[in-house]
């Protein structure tokens, strides 16, 4: 980024919030804020774009010192020079430590009082200029008594006031109204951020750029040449420690209601123009019929199943820990095109892409060529790559597939891709919603799974849950329903990313 753009950011961010700020992090003494929000914010501070007037203040039930807050939070912190060093220095001298609970107003009005003691201490004298951004590191089953706490003890009322939310944002269309309606009636919807961290991953935010930055893609983009959307999700260890939690949402709750479906809706609708709510208002419902569930059992070499996780409490769960799901786009550009969406823990891998399939060339010269696709690696390694068919070099008539190939770690050396959620809290001082779940976008989405949800949470069906070892690559009944969808794999024993080995091949194709 050039200096002139960095330096707009900056100006952006100090004008916007005329350059004073406190910034509530709550639940400050859990995994998330430790592991993603301070870090995130440790970034903003070192690169300049905090408002020069800012104070951090942590807030959390459990009982520490100052000392206690700040090595918990800044233990993921790591300084890579010692500029950085001396950066993360005055960073811990801006934050503050506020013990209390989340259901008791005097705790709250306790926390109104630090927030004002330090701010008149910053000299912010003027009330408007006392602005707060409240960031909910929390579970969501205290979302609300926290949000009418803030609201009717720490909300000032002539200044600006923020309120970032983590998912999950209800289980299904009930309780995600529920929490909507419960969150309208003390913020207005301009003040609300719902992050979904997937949207601030450099490769998602580059998908609008992709599509509609390039001639080429544009007129390609629909039926009439993509043949099918794979948007893959894959982790290679389980739920230890976490089973408890996951067992109360599974994988489609946990990753595809939500970070799968917001990559789709950038991969699918109208221009900017439009919004991608009336992509998701096209979606139909999910059938029984065009889903895939599975769970992992143990591996056979000391990597436990699902179900013999010491922290799962029902050893008799059919919560999946894998899914495969098509979704249909009922509208004129996406009309029978199938959108799979797969998921799953305790695979061979750590990866998410989106794979686009494009169709057959109609009357193709060439017998045998794989189909063209598109590959948008979110993570890790981002890089965007399109296989194409060509000669294959040398005296051989071969028609072999190779790459164009946009590796960032290989092309943008000397340029650092911010965390995804650095990107995000800049957003929310920006003031830029862009980036964040709206509530119809949030009502919207749930409509597409809470059917699918209901039927799979009712005891009572007792649907097919097929099982896959630990650290494979997902169920062997996978292959099949991918290629039901009309999936190509032919090309998958010849082809390799991100670079062919050209010896190889003309070792196997000598004439």
């Amino acid at each position: 980024m050039s200096s002139s753009a960095i330096q707009q950011i900056r100006d952006q961010v100090q004008s916007e919030l005329n350059g004073a700020v406190t910034i509530v992090v709550l639940g400050s003494s859990g995994d998330l804020a430790k592991k993603k929000t301070y870090p995130a914010l440790f970034g903003l501070y070192k690169n300049g774009f905090l408002p020069n007037n800012v104070h951090i203040v942590g807030y959390a039930r459990t009982k520490m010192t100052q000392e206690e807050h700040i090595e918990r939070v800044t233990q993921y912190i790591k300084p890579k020079s010692d500029e950085e060093q001396a950066k993360l220095q005055q960073f811990k001298h801006i934050n503050t430590y506020q013990s209390g609970l989340y259901d008791q107003a005097e705790s709250w009005m306790q926390l109104n009082q630090v927030l004002e003691k330090l701010e008149t201490e910053r000299g912010l004298t003027l009330a408007s200029s006392r602005n707060r951004v409240f960031y909910m590191a929390l579970p969501p089953s205290v979302f609300i008594p926290v949000a009418q706490g803030i609201k009717q003890h720490v909300y000032n009322d002539q200044g600006i006031n923020r309120l970032v939310v983590e998912k999950p944002f209800g289980k299904d269309t009930e309780s995600s109204n529920e929490l909507g309606d419960a969150l309208g009636a003390l913020f207005k919807e301009e003040e609300i951020y719902r992050i979904d961290h997937y949207l601030g991953k450099e490769m998602v935010k580059s998908v609008m750029n992709l599509r509609f930055a390039n001639i080429f893609f544009a007129h390609a983009w629909d039926r009439q040449f993509i043949d099918n959307v794979q948007i893959t999700f894959k982790e290679p260890f389980g739920t230890e420690g976490r089973g408890g939690y996951f067992d109360e949402f599974g994988i489609i709750r946990d990753v595809m209601q939500n970070h799968l479906l917001q990559v789709l809706t950038l991969i699918a609708m109208e221009r900017p123009i439009s919004t991608d709510i009336k992509v998701l208002k096209c979606i139909r419902p999910i059938k029984m019929e065009d889903t895939l569930l599975g769970q992992y059992v143990g591996d056979g070499n000391g990597k436990p199943g699902y179900l013999e996780d010491d922290s799962l409490k029902n050893k008799a769960s059919r919560t999946p820990t894998f899914a495969a799901l098509a979704l249909f786009i009922e509208n004129e550009r996406w009309e029978g095109v199938p959108f799979v969406l797969k998921a799953g823990k305790a695979l061979n891998e750590a990866k998410v892409e989106v794979r686009i399939q494009f169709k057959n060339v109609p009357g193709n010269l060439y017998d045998n060529t794989a189909r063209n696709e598109l590959v948008i690696r979110i993570q890790p390694k981002e890089s965007i790559y399109m296989k194409f068919n060509s000669k294959q070099p040398g005296l051989s008539y071969q028609t072999i597939q190779t790459d164009l190939d946009l590796s960032y770690h290989d092309r943008y050396t000397d340029l650092a891709i911010p965390d995804a959620y650095e990107s995000l809290i800049l957003d929310v001082l920006r003031n830029d919603h862009s980036n964040f779940v709206r509530d119809d976008e949030l009502e919207a989405s749930w409509k597409i799974f809470t059917p699918l949800l209901h039927t799979i949470d009712d005891p009572q069906q007792h649907l097919p849950l097929v099982t896959y070892p630990y650290g494979s690559r997902g169920p062997q009944e996978l292959n099949a329903f991918v290629q039901n969808f009309g999936y190509d794999r032919s090309d998958s024993s010849t082809y390799t990313w991100p670079r062919q080995s050209m010896a190889a091949s003309a070792q196997q194709n000598k004439l």
